[in-house]
């Protein structure tokens, strides 16, 4: 079975549907102690199922980019277990961080490249790949371009198309858009969950907006101030696709609502 063809089954997740799918990813009572005392972690639970779109909400401090970067492997717990399912192998977790981190010295192709040269891809293989991440992301036509010829929009959709490029079945998403403007993040926003729509990933996405968490996910987990857990669950059970509608519709209106209220509980405690 192909990547494509395994995506393909599971498609447009609703929360409805979540509990159906298999585990992908299990954090179990993980404890994280940095090397400076600071504790950023503490019991703090997790699931990630197949084909879910999650976002981390909490204030900031909480934790929520050492999450990502613990289910990267970037760092290591303290204590506590992370579980991976035999659906996810070695190399198939996708990073996009904060800031686009391009090499200035490269055009868009070559930065696209970077995960497959480092794997000893071939040129052919990589070439096809690179092109097929472009084109997913927009930009097939900005292939040669550098990135100071780019917007901030642009520059970020080339940092999402290098964490595509390999084809992962799990995106790590910190906080990809929190630089740009309204428009440009909201146009990305929705190009981000047709993307998703289209190819069935499991993304774990950071976000500080609780507007931008409500459209995205399918589950939004809220953490407590440092030391990070989380505190509340909240299903956003609304249809797929979503649009400008849907920003406007009563039911996003008391989502909102519901997952600023548990934020603000969240930063009380």
């Amino acid at each position: 079975m192909t990547r494509d063809e395994d995506s393909a089954t599971y498609p447009r997740i609703s929360q409805s549907q979540a509990h159906e799918q298999p585990e992908l990813v299990r954090l179990e009572a993980i404890d994280k102690v940095f090397a400076s005392g600071t504790r950023a972690l503490a019991q703090l639970d997790l699931v990630l199922r197949c084909g879910e779109f999650v976002s981390l909400l909490g204030p900031s401090g909480c934790g929520k980019s050492t999450v990502l970067r613990l289910i990267a492997g970037l760092v290591q717990p303290t204590r506590g277990r992370i579980l991976f399912t035999q659906r996810l192998q070695a190399g198939e977790i996708g990073f996009v961080f904060q800031e686009p981190t391009l090499m200035p010295w490269a055009t868009v192709a070559a930065n696209v490249a970077l995960p497959l040269r480092l794997r000893g891809v071939d040129r052919g293989r990589t070439e096809k790949a690179v092109a097929e991440a472009l084109a997913r992301v927009g930009l097939g036509s900005a292939a040669r371009a550098y990135p100071h010829e780019l917007s901030g929009g642009m520059k970020m959709r080339v940092s999402i198309a290098r964490a595509l490029v390999t084809r992962p079945s799990l995106l790590l998403m910190d906080e990809p858009f929190a630089a740009l403007d309204e428009i440009t993040r909201a146009r990305l926003d929705e190009e981000l969950t047709r993307l998703w729509q289209a190819h069935g990933w499991t993304v774990l996405f950071v976000t500080h907006s609780v507007f931008e968490a409500v459209y995205l996910s399918t589950r939004i987990l809220v953490m407590s101030a440092r030391p990070g857990r989380v505190v509340a669950e909240i299903p956003v059970d609304a249809p797929w696709p979503r649009d400008e509608d849907f920003r406007t519709s009563p039911t996003y209106t008391a989502l909102c609502r519901t997952v600023s209220t548990a934020l603000r509980r969240a930063m009380a405690a």
